[in-house]
């Protein structure tokens, strides 16, 4: 079977499918403003660029943390694993938080846990050891 032809057969939805969709959907209007959280496609695509560089910064601190730890692949990885983890929790908060009062709460919270998360992350850096140090510790044990 060419690749070309199983490709396309496997991205097309069965009809049963796509009717059961469209009956389960709620009703879209088109002709009105997006709602809140839901930006331009461009905004989206430099949101999703953002989130692979970062992901790709973090497979490159990861063996830098190894080869040659210090302050600044400390500091790197505070601030890539915390931008990291808020953008993964974010997407969580939209996948399974319904209703605009749970989502705002939701999202306060997550801006308050990645502050405090990086804020400790930084204390840790200045007044202890540091995240290469302490994970090199670890795998001595």
């Amino acid at each position: 079977v060419p690749a070309a032809l199983l490709g396309s057969a496997l991205l097309r939805r069965p009809a049963a499918l796509g009717a059961a969709a469209a009956r389960c959907a709620p009703a879209r209007e088109s002709h009105g403003p997006a709602r809140q959280g839901h930006g331009s496609s461009k905004a989206a695509s430099l949101h999703w660029t953002g989130e692979r560089a970062v992901s790709v910064l973090l497979l490159g601190l990861l063996p830098a943390a190894y080869l040659c730890p210090g302050p600044a692949v400390d500091y790197s990885l505070a601030a890539a694993l915390t931008l990291h983890g808020h953008w993964g929790l974010g997407q969580v908060i939209t996948d399974y938080v319904h209703g605009d009062v749970p989502i705002k709460v939701a999202n306060v919270g997550l801006y308050i846990l990645s502050a405090l998360t990086f804020a400790g992350l930084c204390h840790f850096n200045y007044h202890d050891v540091g995240i290469c140090k302490a994970v090199a510790m670890l795998w001595s044990l």
